[in-house]
């Protein structure tokens, strides 16, 4: 499955919301990890800030595409199906150079997920059974929380 193509139906548009939960799942895992494991000499009020916020949003947006999917006339994939896709394709390298660069990775590659996700949508004529309409704004709404998401966390970076 490509997001360089238009949707081409209901079943299809399920399977990438799918992607999207996963994608949240690892980012608010990845984010409470840091947390959780940040050394004393790295902590710091802004950093654990960031991360408790990058987790907090990622659950707000996999509830949102719960409740998309829901509307949706498709079956819903496997979630182990899901996984690996996401593995393959989205999640983020671990070996990092550091919390930050790891959460900059994360929100960058969630961006540009509900991006790709956005334009295959708006490149598709085909007549989903949810509208378009708040199919769209909602995933435009999730796009910029990421988008703040890099500006945050590079400009805690540049603080640095």
């Amino acid at each position: 499955m490509s997001l360089s193509y238009p949707v081409a139906s209901d079943h299809q548009l399920a399977r990438l919301l799918q992607i999207g939960t996963v994608l949240e799942e690892v980012v608010e895992a990845r984010a409470e990890k840091h947390y959780e494991t940040l050394p004393d000499a790295e902590r710091d009020v802004a950093i654990e800030e960031l991360l408790r916020e990058a987790a907090e949003e990622s659950a707000g947006h996999r509830k949102r595409l719960e409740e998309l999917m829901g509307e949706l006339e498709a079956d819903p994939v496997a979630y182990e199906e899901i996984e690996q896709l996401v593995a393959a394709r989205y999640e983020s390298d671990t070996d990092t150079d550091g919390v930050l660069y790891d959460q900059l990775a994360s929100e960058e590659t969630a961006y540009k997920f509900y991006d790709d996700l956005i334009g295959a949508i708006e490149a598709s004529d085909v007549e989903f059974s949810i509208a378009r309409a708040r199919l769209l704004e909602t995933l435009r709404e999730i796009r910029d929380d990421e988008a703040e998401g890099v500006e945050k966390v590079t400009r805690l970076m540049e603080a640095r």
